[in-house]
């Protein structure tokens, strides 16, 4: 892969000496099942998991609807996505006769694939632009997969990772937590939603039934987050209609209920049974704990996820430097 050095600025508040950073285009390393070791051990894994973490305590008992600080960058990044959900209304589903995967994804997928990098320098400033081919791969990775037209928790990943990215080079800091949650990664939610009904998505390496969601995994995971010790509002109701309507707004466990009784038919406990099994566990911290156990060992353990997973100078395979 072709190295662009260049100095970058740390991301901590204080002006820091800048640091010599060679960017990268990054590439996939997990290629046979033998290499998912390398990549548990990897800073790659250190620091996505850690940003994950991290978020999960910056959302703890707060509600989406809170007051919280917008920066520029969140604001660039908001826009970015406006932009993406701009062009599915101008690339409609085309007729053809499977119902599943509309090719006209591709179309869609074709704009991204050739806009991103300029898409991720307007949210860059200018002296860090050479990031901008390494981090646009992430935001390319995001959105699923135009061959297949599906959609995972790979492709969630990979937004994650596009966000931490930011971090790492210091576009995004400390105090945009919330906002990274609730103003950035909710937007690219609603965009998701809308490309795979509009394009009719498959869910990519889907567990159908014993999965805890055809396509995301991580607003489980901040939503469970944002009702811990929440006065009213127990595991148990989420599985109540009235109670997700009236509080799906403030809170993204909710709203991801809500989107899974808008697209299936039938009982809950039937199409979504991992779930019905959650709202039996008795607090919400309990099941924050228990779905990061889960999202470590359903998502990032598993191979066919992760064998699509790239890394470069950001996201970087080698070992954790203790």
């Amino acid at each position: 892969a072709k190295l662009v050095c260049r100095r970058a600025q740390c991301a901590s508040e204080e002006v820091a000496p800048p640091v010599q950073q060679c960017f990268m285009v990054p590439k996939k390393e997990i290629n046979v099942v033998s290499d998912m070791a390398k990549w548990k051990r990897s800073q790659a894994y250190a620091d996505y998991m850690g940003f994950i973490l991290t978020l999960n305590e910056g959302v703890r008992g707060k509600k989406l609807t809170c007051e919280y600080k917008v920066s520029e960058p969140i604001e660039k990044l908001v826009a970015l996505l406006n932009t993406l959900d701009r062009w599915i209304d101008e690339t409609p589903p085309v007729d053809q006769p499977s119902r599943f995967g509309n090719k006209a994804f591709r179309t869609w997928y074709a704009k991204l694939d050739q806009e991103a990098e300029k898409l991720v320098s307007a949210v860059i400033p200018k002296h860090l632009a050479d990031a901008a081919p390494e981090v646009a791969v992430y935001l390319k990775e995001s959105v699923g997969n135009s061959t297949r037209i599906d959609y995972g928790t790979g492709h969630e990943a990979a937004f994650a990772a596009f966000l931490c990215c930011l971090c790492k080079i210091g576009v995004l800091r400390v105090d945009d937590q919330m906002a990274i949650v609730f103003k950035v990664f909710n937007r690219y939610l609603e965009v998701m939603r809308k490309l795979q009904k509009t394009y009719r998505m498959e869910p990519a390496g889907s567990q159908g039934v014993w999965g805890l969601d055809d396509f995301q995994f991580l607003p489980f995971i901040w939503g469970s987050s944002q009702l811990i010790d929440h006065p009213s509002l127990e595991p148990r109701h989420f599985v109540d209609e009235k109670v997700v309507n009236e509080n799906h707004k403030d809170f993204m466990f909710l709203e991801c209920i809500l989107f899974i009784t808008e697209m299936k038919t039938g009982p809950f406990a039937e199409h979504s049974n991992q779930l019905w099994n959650i709202s039996a566990v008795p607090s919400w911290s309990k099941v924050n704990q228990g779905l990061i156990r889960m999202y470590k060992a359903e998502c990032l353990e598993k191979f066919p996820v992760i064998q699509h997973f790239k890394f470069g100078s950001l996201l970087p395979i080698q070992p954790v430097t203790s």
